[in-house]
């Protein structure tokens, strides 16, 4: 068993840092969504229509079916759910 450690789960279990880091903004972009989901007391149904997608589609995004997001199908549903998508980057440590 190995001793190492890594600063996200993402870096542990994927097998490059692009891979890692592409799966952490779709994990964070994910968490947004559903926590706005569940914030504003919306269905499935109606986070479906308000969001143009199908309420299935809501369902994977509510079990956290990560591999079924690209990240801009999820930056397109946070801005149809009225929500401001910003970017920051720095350099790696």
């Amino acid at each position: 068993m190995s001793d190492a450690r890594f600063d996200s789960v993402w870096d542990a279990i994927e097998d490059t840092p692009a891979e890692a880091a592409n799966m952490r903004l779709r994990s964070q972009l994910m968490r947004v969504l559903r926590d706005h989901i569940a914030g504003e007391g919306l269905s499935q149904a109606r986070a479906a229509a308000i969001l143009g997608v199908t309420q299935p589609r809501i369902s994977d995004l509510m079990r956290g079916k990560i591999d079924l997001f690209a990240i801009d199908s999820l930056v397109t549903m946070l801005s149809a759910a009225g929500l401001q998508v910003e970017l920051h980057v720095a350099k790696a440590a």
